[in-house]
């Protein structure tokens, strides 16, 4: 991470997990000087592991063996080789993320809605959406609450959901434990269903367990999200902002971001959000965090107000 730069390392800790995150920056913290040949050697190692992974995922086991061997030595080769063959294995339900939606809401609408959750939380979550749109209105907020609540399922369970749908499909066992569902896949999926299936779920999340809608809404619309936004909306909710927070909002922001905020607004008021930003100096993460969720707030209730449209799904209904 420290040889790749500030900018690229930035992009990919985005795309880790909390806890991975703490430990990598644990480990830099730790390491002190580091020379340019160990850079290098790590540099190579990493390659040459990336490269293996791509051998295996085409089925070239022994290709990837030679490699490692080679670069690395026998048993370092057969213990990287044996974590990526594990960590590529198929997925439960594979064969059905390959399959047509419409085709899997025929076969699983009929379900009681711990199955269709179980199915739903190992689809991609575009394809997901679309099915828990389809479902009756008042299953939907069931399978919802049912995948948030989720945790693992035994392999025995996935193995007798899968047969169900082998005869129609074809079906792929998983042999292990596997993390499904929570929180974040139902968040995934209702960022792409309609704004109406969205609210249908989200009501009736909260009459049942107050504390898990509110989790669920949190991270319904991230603060980055902001740049995805149109102009037009953008300077709505800006009119609603207090500069001091916009300013902590944007200390853990991207330049990218920055620079959406800066073209929305006047060259004054950009002169003095730089100012705002410089003086508030070194500040906590979670400080930073608490603000961005207030401006998301705001966004949220300029959107219940119509003022602002946040796109979902393929916005195949919206009136322009």
């Amino acid at each position: 991470m420290l040889s790749l730069g500030d900018s690229i390392a930035a992009e990919i800790i985005k795309q880790l997990r909390e806890d991975e995150v703490e430990q990598i920056f644990f480990e830099i913290a730790s390491l002190g000087k580091v020379s340019e040949e160990m850079i290098e050697q790590v540099s190579q190692e990493f390659y040459d592991i990336s490269l293996a992974s791509r051998y295996i995922s085409y089925g070239d086991v022994e290709h990837a063996r030679e490699l490692l061997e080679k670069a690395l030595g026998s048993e370092k080769a057969n213990y990287i080789i044996n974590n990526l063959t594990a960590s590529l294995r198929v997925r439960p339900f594979d064969f059905a993320r390959k399959a047509n939606p419409v085709h899997l809401i025929n076969y699983i609408q009929d379900e009681n809605p711990q199955t269709i959750a179980l199915i739903l939380a190992h689809l991609d979550s575009e394809q997901a959406a679309k099915i828990i749109s389809e479902l009756e209105p008042e299953k939907q907020a069931e399978v919802a609450y049912r995948m948030a609540v989720m945790d693992s399922t035994s392999p025995r369970i996935i193995k007798k959901v899968e047969h169900v749908l082998e005869k129609q499909l074809s079906a792929v066992v998983s042999r292990d434990y596997t993390s499904t569902g929570g929180v974040k896949s139902v968040v995934e999926i209702l960022n792409r269903v309609d704004r109406a299936t969205e609210k249908k779920i989200i009501e009736e999340l909260e009459d049942r367990e107050a504390d898990l809608a509110e989790q669920v809404k949190k991270l319904m619309f991230v603060f980055e999200d902001i740049i995805q936004l149109d102009d037009r909306y953008v300077q709505i909710i800006l009119r609603e902002v207090d500069t001091h927070d916009l300013a902590m909002a944007l200390k853990g922001a991207t330049d990218n971001l920055y620079r959406k905020i800066e073209h929305n607004i006047s060259k004054r008021a950009a002169d003095n959000l730089k100012e705002e930003i410089e003086f508030l100096g070194p500040v906590r993460i979670r400080d930073v965090e608490e603000t961005q969720q207030k401006i998301v707030s705001i966004i949220r209730v300029l959107e219940d107000q119509g003022q602002i449209i946040i796109s979902r799904g393929e916005d195949s209904q919206l009136i322009v």
